[in-house]
Order: structure tokens, then C-alpha cells, then sequence
């Protein structure tokens, strides 16, 4: 009997409330547990109705001339998990031939969509299946095992793969971020740290989109080559595209110039810099890095070049190993200079990239291992996609812009004072 239909009297009704008025939060625990038996005995019926109508007569019914072969056949008990319910018992009726799967709850099921699309959502948004199987009794009302976990992901993938593969041909993209990023994938009975190759591209808006990523060597210019074939295939339009940015790989520069004709190689300021100063004294580095961003953050292309000059001048007998690196990179290093002045600080280094793939890195943490390529792919695009919602308000150049009309404002308002 539910606390719904039992007998009470006035004095245990006031001692009841009294007992909620100090602890509130109780009597939503006694519906959430009481409306369990009643939800169960809904959808046993519901079930049975399914049955009756397969089979086509009620029960205890026959059909005259006609010899039935099929015919109810008891009932499977089963828990099932509702949202904000939790598990709850219910009889699913069988037949004797096996036929018989019910449509409202199948077999093999063992909670409703909306709960599975939760646990897949709580599960790409951070939580590990362990972490996920420990507290989902407390959140979901409802304990899930790791296995549960994984096949509620399972139903996301088929969405996941057609957004990876979409069709680009549509999108106008002028500039392409391009690198690589290493994960701990099982692939069968072994752990390898394998790369993923990640291209991010800038439309005609200004607006950053992930165009595609997938299993590759990230210093193998064939790897590279597939890869971007690969985007081509897809719609990719290779002639609109007038600048790479990347972290000087000499076979990647090579293949994404023989892949995209019109473009032009800007190799990231911050590799660059690094790999400079990795060849500098330490008593030096403070001095040479100062003078490695008055470089590269110089107001114009010849001042960086008459800038570049001094360095060499200065440096070349002290850190002769450390220049030659700068001088072998200073030709890809500025080309950002040939594109327009509100873009520069984003299109001179990966750190469109680089953000991306600390957004990777930060949801796998937790897992340690990543569960097969088709998992890293499932994961990826999940962060890829909360990315793009971002990148949506925040196309390239719009902080330029921003100072820009900041400082014209701050020149009128000089003028008329």
C-alpha cells in the first residue's frame, strides 16, 4: 500500500507534517519512492496491451477454426531506469514462440533515451565511467554500470561520424591551422601514444571551425598529405585557401604548399622562439627572448627585419647556433605582415590549435586511456563542437578591432577637449 491510499489519523497527520516542516526535503524522497510501484504497474499493463494487440485476441480468447500456435507465455521481471524516477520492476509479458518484443521498453533496455542521452552527455563533458557508475544512484537515481556507460556513448556515435565527415564544400575557408596532438589509445590488447592530426580552418567571417581530424604521423609528410586529401574530398575548396599556420615542420610545409597552390606558410611564432632559446646560455635567455618579441611584435615588416638585422649583429658570435635557427625561420615567421592588421595576433601562432588541444587534453585527463580510435573521434568532436559554440562570438580579429575603435574614440574625445 502507497502512502497515497493508506488509512491515517488526524493526530498522525499532524505528527507527519511536523516531522516534514523539519526536514523538507523527505517528502519528495516518500514520492520518489513511492510512485515507483504504481509507474511499474502502469507500464506492465501498457506491455500487456502491446501483447494482446501482436497477438491478436484478449486473454483466455480463441479464435474459432483457427489453430494458434502463439500464445502467452508468463513474464520476465526486470528493472528499468526512468529519469527522476530511478529503477523501477516491471513484468514484461512473453510469448511462447519468442516473437514478442515490446516496443516500450525492448529488450536488452535498460533505461529510457532521455536517461541515456544524460549519462552520454555527463560522460563527454568530463566524468570518467567510474566516476560516472559511482555517483549516477545520487544524480540519475539510478546506479549504471561501466559497461552501461559506454553503450549509452555507443548511440551518439553514428551522429558523431557524420559530422566529422560532413559535407565542406560550402564552407569559405581562407586560413588553415594545422597540427598534431598525442593520445594514450588502446588498440586491441596494447597501449600505444598515438597522434591525432587536427586541421582548424577560418572562414571568409572570421569565424574558426574544426574541419577535421584523424589518426596520423604527425612527422610524416605522406600522413599530412592523406589527411588534407582528405579534406579536399570532402568539399574542401584547396584554391581558397591563402595561409597555413604551423609549427615548421619541413615536409608538412612542403606538402601543404603542393596541396593548396595559392597559400602561404606562416610558421608559429612560439615554436619558433622556443626552439631558438633552447639553443641559448641561461644567463642569456632573459635578453635574447626580449629581444625575439620586440622581433615578432614589431609594427610593421621592415622594422622587424631592421630589428632581426641588429639581433644577428649582436648575437652572432655569442649564440651562433641560435641565430642560424632564427635566420633559417624569419622568412615564415612574418608573413602575417601581408594580411590585415586585426588578424595578426591570431594568424601569427597556433594558439588557436594549441587551445584546442588543451580543451583534449583537460577532458581526457580523467581517463588516462582512451578506449579505441572511434572513442578518441567521439570525444574530439564532442569538444570540437563546445569549441565552435564559443568561436561563433569570437571570430579572429574582433579584439583588434575592438582597440582599434577604443583608440579612434580616445582621439576625437582628445580633439574636441
Amino acid at each position: 500500500m502507497s502512502i497515497f491510499e493508506c488509512k491515517v489519523s488526524l493526530p498522525e497527520i499532524k505528527d507527519f507534517i511536523k516531522d516534514l516542516v523539519l526536514v523538507p526535503e523527505n517528502i519528495f524522497k516518500l514520492i520518489r519512492r513511492d510512485i515507483k510501484e504504481p509507474v511499474g504497474k502502469f507500464l506492465t499493463k501498457m506491455m500487456e496491451a502491446e501483447l494482446t494487440i501482436f497477438l491478436g485476441r484478449q486473454k483466455y480468447e480463441r479464435i474459432k477454426g483457427k489453430r494458434e500456435r502463439n500464445y502467452r507465455n508468463g513474464y520476465t521481471t526486470k528493472t528499468f531506469a526512468i529519469k527522476g524516477i530511478g529503477g523501477i520492476r516491471v513484468q514484461v509479458p512473453r510469448d511462447r514462440l519468442g516473437r514478442f518484443n515490446s516496443r516500450i521498453i525492448p529488450k536488452y533496455k535498460r533505461q529510457e533515451e532521455e536517461l541515456s542521452r544524460d549519462i552520454s552527455l555527463l560522460f563527454l563533458t568530463g566524468l570518467s565511467t567510474r566516476t560516472l557508475s559511482m555517483i549516477s544512484k545520487h544524480l540519475l537515481g539510478y546506479k549504471i554500470s561501466h559497461s552501461q556507460v559506454s553503450n549509452c556513448t555507443k548511440e551518439l556515435k553514428e551522429a558523431i561520424e557524420r559530422w566529422r565527415n560532413r559535407d565542406l564544400s560550402r564552407e569559405k575557408i581562407k586560413y588553415l591551422f594545422v597540427d598534431g596532438v598525442n593520445f594514450k589509445i588502446r588498440i586491441g590488447n596494447s597501449i600505444e601514444r598515438l597522434p591525432i592530426l587536427v586541421a582548424i580552418g577560418v572562414d571568409d567571417k572570421g569565424i574558426k571551425k574544426v574541419l577535421g581530424f584523424q589518426m596520423g604521423d604527425k612527422e610524416s609528410a605522406s600522413s599530412w598529405r592523406e589527411f588534407f586529401k582528405d579534406l579536399k574530398s570532402r568539399g574542401l575548396k584547396g584554391s581558397d585557401i591563402k595561409l597555413g599556420v604551423m609549427d615548421g615542420l619541413s615536409g608538412l610545409e612542403r606538402v601543404f604548399k603542393e596541396e593548396f597552390i595559392n597559400s602561404k606558410i606562416q610558421r608559429c611564432l612560439v615554436h619558433v622562439m622556443r626552439n631558438v632559446l633552447y639553443k641559448v646560455p641561461k644567463k642569456y635567455k632573459k635578453e635574447v627572448a626580449d629581444a625575439l618579441r620586440d622581433i615578432f611584435y614589431a609594427a610593421s615588416k621592415k622594422e622587424s627585419y631592421d630589428l632581426f638585422m641588429k639581433f644577428k649583429q649582436k648575437w652572432e658570435k655569442i649564440i651562433p647556433s641560435a641565430v642560424r635557427s632564427l635566420e633559417k625561420s624569419f622568412k615564415y615567421c612574418t608573413t602575417f605582415y601581408s594580411f590585415p592588421y586585426e588578424e595578426w595576433v591570431s594568424i601569427r601562432s597556433t594558439n588557436i590549435i594549441e587551445r584546442l588541444h588543451k580543451e583534449f587534453k583537460r577532458r581526457t585527463k580523467s581517463m588516462e586511456i582512451i578506449g579505441g580510435e572511434r572513442s578518441c573521434y567521439l570525444l574530439l568532436s564532442f569538444i570540437s563542437l563546445k569549441m565552435e559554440l564559443y568561436w561563433q562570438s569570437h571570430p579572429i580579429g574582433m579584439m583588434q578591432n575592438s582597440l582599434i575603435n577604443l583608440r579612434n574614440v580616445n582621439k576625437i574625445f582628445t580633439q574636441n577637449c
